[in-house]
C-alpha cells in the first residue's frame, strides 16, 4: 500500500507543476514583445508615429477634416488633382470621396 500513495503523491505533484506551467505559459503568450506596453513611457505616441509612416493604399477614401494638401504630404502624393480626373475643384473635397494615390519614390522610404 505505501507504494501506492506514493505514487499518488508524485502524480498529484506532477500534476500541480504541470498546471502551473500551464498557467505560466498563457500570462506570458497575452503579453507579445511586438506590442509596446501601456506601462513603457511614450508607447502610445510611438505607435501613432509608426502608423502615420505607414504608406496610403492606391485607392484611398477622403476622411472628415482632410484636404488634398494634407493627403498629398500623407502619403507622398503632390499629383493628386492630375492624376484624379474626376475632382473638378480641389477645394470641394469631402469625407467619402474616393481618389487615386500614387506615392512619389523619393517619398518611399
Amino acid at each position: 500500500m505505501a507504494c501506492v500513495s506514493s505514487s499518488t503523491a508524485m502524480a498529484e505533484r506532477i500534476s500541480w507543476y504541470c498546471a502551473l506551467l500551464v498557467a505560466l505559459m498563457l500570462a506570458l503568450s497575452c503579453c507579445d514583445p511586438g506590442e509596446p506596453s501601456l506601462a513603457e513611457p511614450g508607447a502610445g505616441i510611438r505607435q501613432k508615429h509608426q502608423d502615420l509612416n505607414r504608406p496610403c493604399d492606391e485607392i484611398y477614401v477622403v476622411r472628415e477634416g482632410e484636404t488634398l494638401q494634407t493627403i498629398g504630404d500623407k502619403c507622398g502624393d503632390p499629383y493628386i488633382v492630375e492624376r484624379n480626373p474626376h475632382i473638378h475643384d480641389p477645394d470641394d473635397v469631402f469625407p467619402g470621396l474616393v481618389i487615386k494615390i500614387t506615392p512619389s519614390s523619393k517619398s518611399l522610404h
